[in-house]
């Protein structure tokens, strides 16, 4: 039997009847808040994963450097920059013999430059400047070779027994000064503090009021797979930028450093200081100096003692008042005399007398050097 309309749906359904459309709304919902809660643990899995990455790469400079300290011998090239205008040739002879002396008692060698070589790179700056390109040109004579030190002219090596590993490299971790201002005395930029010896790449130390940048110690990364950047270039290049030449800083390439350590982390990640006499002890005491904001005295230990690898002439130059050549032959009398009690026989490299004086005037017109003895 048919009837003509549907039946009509009761007003009183039975108890505990299932909504069917009710329920699939439910599983939906909760079906997307489990998605949502997914993609929020998967988000955050992921960005934990990226920082580590990222913060395991800017500590290592994106490879291994292997063990912690620096161990065993180095493969190290000393570079020295001379400048023929401003040295006699007895003055670089004796910084030369106290080099080369000091590079084959312990297996190392030297890179001599003069900044003539480098004069149209460096040219309108301050012939100072010469030194990054020295560095540079040696880094490409000497790929293969993990640490450079760049020595001025002006220093001398006066404890030839002492190697640069014993000294400096192998002993760095208890050498770092940690979490200081970085340029003294009141940098808000601080050295790391959780730098390790393997990671770092540039050793330096500070004088009183800036960073004492004519020793120090700048590490190589030779080419291989896991190492395809250097950072040692990466650093000179930076240094050397034509803009930091350009700004004039008061100091110079000095100045221009201490900017791009403040304000460059790659640099400054990469960067220890040690105590100044460590590596570039000045042949003068450092007066006190009162702060006149705080009204406090600073003292800094700069004066070159017995023992201390390095005697600095730091300023030699820049007054007539003081003489290059009879300041380093009074350490180099010294030197020899110390060679003697480590080999048991006198050198056989022995300077002569200092020779009259040579005043360099320039022609402006002609460009030609007229010499006149005094």
């Amino acid at each position: 039997m048919h009837f003509a309309l549907p039946p009509r749906k009761t007003s009183h359904p039975p108890p505990y009847v299932r909504n069917r459309n009710l329920n699939t709304a439910t599983s939906q919902r909760r079906r997307k808040q489990i998605q949502i809660g997914a993609y929020l643990v998967l988000g955050i899995l992921t960005l934990y994963l990226v920082a580590r990455f990222a913060l395991s790469l800017g500590l290592t400079g994106g490879h291994d450097d292997g063990a912690t300290a620096i161990e065993g011998p180095q493969d190290i090239v000393i570079v020295t920059v001379f400048d023929n205008d401003t040295m006699s040739e007895d003055y670089m002879w004796i910084v030369k013999t106290n080099r080369d002396d000091y590079a084959r008692r312990h297996g190392y060698r030297n890179f001599y430059a003069n900044t003539t070589a480098y004069f149209d790179l460096v040219d309108p700056s301050p012939l100072s400047w010469s030194m990054i390109p020295a560095l540079r040109h040696a880094l490409t004579e000497f790929g293969s070779s993990t640490f450079f030190w760049s020595l001025s002219a002006d220093a001398f090596i006066t404890n030839p027994s002492v190697s640069l590993e014993s000294h400096v490299l192998q002993p760095l971790e208890s050498l770092m000064l940690k979490d200081i201002p970085v340029v003294p005395p009141d940098s808000v930029i601080h050295t790391f503090s959780h730098l390790k010896p393997s990671r770092t790449h540039l050793i330096l130390s500070q004088d009183m009021d800036n960073l004492a940048h004519t020793s120090f110690i700048l590490r190589n990364t030779p080419f291989s797979t896991k190492t395809p950047d250097n950072w040692a270039h990466y650093f000179l290049d930076a240094w050397f930028d034509p803009l930091y030449r350009a700004y004039a800083f008061q100091k110079a390439e000095n100045h221009a450093l201490e900017h791009l350590v403040q304000w460059h982390p790659t640099v400054l990640a990469k960067l220890v200081l040690i105590e100044q006499r460590w590596i570039n002890s000045y042949n003068y005491a450092t007066p006190p100096s009162k702060d006149p904001l705080t009204g406090l005295t600073r003292t800094h230990d700069s004066m070159w003692q017995e023992g201390d690898l390095v005697v600095n002439l730091k300023g030699c130059r820049e007054t007539g008042k003081r003489d290059c050549e009879d300041e380093m032959r009074y350490y180099f009398t010294k030197w020899e005399k110390e060679v003697e009690r480590l080999d048991g026989k006198k050198p056989e490299h022995q300077v002569g007398p200092p020779k009259p004086k040579v005043i360099k005037e320039e022609k402006k017109k002609s460009g030609k050097v007229e010499s006149a003895r005094l």
